[in-house]
């Protein structure tokens, strides 16, 4: 379904926004998979590298013994192996637990999997949204659609790993309309 686009004989042809507010629970982007398992990779990356200088700094500094390094040592593989196991498998963990639906009243985001969350945003305290990316998230296609709504609880809600193209169009859908209008 297309929706031409006004002032212009040569209207382009684009998806129609409506077909995003079809009440239906989405999941995200399954790119945001790689997504996180990069930034949890870095982060184990460079959390290994600061830990083991500072492992290798108290051992010198304590005196250099082969007992210190060996327990020092399986210590820092063993947090390591863990930071590592978690940088690769959380992210699909957590991708089975994160969605989100739009319909005709509200945006309803559901994240969690141990301590689940349900963020209902109406459409009618919707001030203004946002579509950004990092350079990553351009890179693999995806997009962070934010939303600003009024009032202090949940002023800013955003929804990550989403494709760049959906994004746009929940944004779209989300920006209040003139017979939305008060």
């Amino acid at each position: 379904m297309t929706a031409e686009m006004p002032g212009s004989q040569n209207a382009v042809p684009r998806p129609a926004t409506d077909a995003v507010a079809d009440g239906v629970e989405h999941r995200l982007d399954p790119r945001v998979i790689l997504f996180h398992r990069i930034g949890g990779w870095t982060f184990t990356g460079l959390l290994a590298a600061a830990s083991f200088l500072g492992l290798l700094a108290i051992w010198v500094a304590n005196g250099a013994t082969a007992a210190g390094l060996l327990m020092g040592g399986f210590a820092w593989m063993a947090g390591v192996a863990a930071l590592a196991w978690h940088a690769h498998r959380w992210p699909a963990i957590d991708y089975r637990h994160a969605s989100y639906r739009i319909d005709g009243r509200c945006l309803e985001i559901r994240r969690g999997v141990y301590w689940r969350t349900v963020v209902a945003v109406p459409r009618s305290r919707v001030q203004h949204t946002d579509v950004s990316q990092g350079p990553l998230e351009r890179r693999l296609g995806l997009g962070t659609l934010v939303v600003y709504t009024a009032g202090t609880d949940h002023a800013r809600v955003s929804l990550g790993g989403l494709e760049h193209a959906r994004a746009l169009l929940l944004r779209e859908q989300l920006l209040p309309r003139g017979d939305d209008a008060v």
